[in-house]
């Protein structure tokens, strides 16, 4: 059975949201960036501001601020991330419980809810 690894919120500006969550929040801080990171967004010609994904971490479940793809009515506002130990596995487990496969990648697969709302398993 998969956990709940991290929220996911879509942001027009997933910097400014993160630092706003990681301030309103007891205990919480965006996740520092590394020189590894600093030079991967470097290469892409971002920066810790403009970067499209900013994690925010503390006693609770971790925050994923995620850049929003799309219009507004096509995209989810806030889906959730599910870790399982087998992917496959679990995907299989949420079909039979009604979900629907939306896509898969190598390291997620995306899914809808019955009632078509996405979410994400992980692998751990």
């Amino acid at each position: 059975m998969g956990k709940l690894k991290e929220i996911v919120i879509d942001c027009d500006v997933p910097s400014r949201v993160a630092r706003f969550w990681a301030a309103a929040l007891d205990g919480y801080k965006v996740l520092p960036y590394d020189h590894a990171e600093l030079a991967r967004l470097a290469a892409m010609g971002l920066t810790p501001e403009t970067d499209p994904t900013v994690m925010v971490e503390g006693p609770g479940t971790r925050l994923c601020f995620h850049l929003r793809h799309g219009e507004r009515p096509a995209r989810n506002r806030v889906h959730l991330d599910i870790a399982a130990a087998d992917r496959e596995k679990e995907v299989e487990r949420l079909l039979s419980l009604g979900a629907s496969l939306v896509r898969e990648t190598d390291t997620y697969s995306v899914l809808n809810d019955p009632e078509g709302n996405n979410f994400c398993v992980t692998s751990d």
